[in-house]
């Protein structure tokens, strides 16, 4: 395990939206599907991606000169990325005095990535929560993370999944071996939208769905409240009779609010939004939906996101 490594963008301590308890939820970079509304566009490549922050530069550009590939460039708009030179290789980030430069993304250890989140390990007892398993898509690096798994379970730490269920059946079935909660992302259940949005065929979700549903393991599902795509009543129950018939282990239903604060993300990667001027749903059309799924036979059901109440059990 010592040359075995992952790449990770981000790990979060004392997360509470990543399943029980205080936990630690380390993000796996790449992902295999496409998603318009995509919250962390720097989850979808697998492979590190420098971000120039405008509001730091102190203008020397002195960064474009000691990158090896000649992949930045001082334009009207500011510092440039070319994506197509640029290696990842994180020597303009260093030379930057001002931090205006930052990648998303490097490789790490999975001993050193244990050791890193093992140390909150009495947090995790003491409030019942655990580690997060989060991305991209983590079982896209399968090798790692199944060792990073089976580290955790000999800590006795508990571990949860977070997948969009598009993995090798060998590898989903090895991975539920070792995890004690699985967040399950279902964006819909209309098999020509998902298509459409994500770029894989919802099949791969409903037979994932069915391996964790034959493992037992609990589940709680996660549904994305999208403005224009998802946040429609058909839509919504259609993944709750989903879940209702298919996922009887399932101990929650999570509908995700729109939220609008990645914005900033895609540009800085040079990439376009699609939601980029959709307004958030109000806490009404999130607790009329919550309604409509309890109706079509989901339970349990809950919502998050920026706008809701703190004071809004549902």
């Amino acid at each position: 395990m010592a040359d075995l490594d992952a790449i990770i963008f981000n790990v979060q301590k004392f997360s509470t939206e990543d399943g029980p308890g205080i936990r630690t939820t380390v993000f796996f970079k790449g992902c295999p599907m496409r998603c318009p509304w995509c919250h962390n566009p720097e989850s979808q490549q697998f492979k590190p991606e420098v971000v120039w922050h405008g509001g730091r530069c102190l203008g020397d550009h002195g960064c474009i000169e000691v990158c090896p590939e000649n992949a930045l460039s001082a334009e009207a708009e500011g510092i440039v990325v070319d994506r197509g030179r640029c290696k990842g290789c994180a020597k303009c980030v260093a030379f930057c005095p001002a931090s205006a430069l930052e990648i998303h993304g490097r490789h790490i250890g999975v001993e050193e990535l244990f050791e890193r989140v093992a140390r909150d390990a009495v947090f995790y007892r003491n409030s019942g929560g655990g580690v997060t398993l989060s991305g991209g898509e983590p079982l896209a690096q399968a090798k790692a993370v199944l060792a990073f798994m089976r580290l955790l379970r000999g800590a006795g730490i508990h571990t949860a999944l977070d997948t969009c269920g598009v993995a090798s059946e060998s590898v989903l079935k090895e991975a539920l071996e070792w995890v004690d909660l699985v967040l399950l992302d279902i964006k819909t259940a209309d098999l020509d939208k998902h298509l459409a949005w994500t770029g894989v065929p919802f099949s791969r979700v409903e037979k994932a769905a069915q391996i964790i549903e034959e493992s037992r393991v609990p589940v709680w599902v996660r549904t994305p409240v999208i403005p224009g795509y998802t946040a429609e009543e058909n839509l919504i129950r259609g993944v709750a009779r989903f879940v209702a018939e298919t996922l009887h282990q399932c101990e929650r239903h999570d509908l995700l609010a729109f939220s609008n604060l990645c914005t900033a993300k895609y540009k800085q990667l040079g990439m376009s939004f699609a939601l980029s001027g959709a307004s958030l749903l109000g806490p009404d059309d999130m607790m009329h939906l919550c309604d409509v799924a309890r109706n079509a036979g989901s339970l349990h059901v809950h919502w998050s996101g920026p706008i809701r109440p703190a004071e809004v059990s549902v």
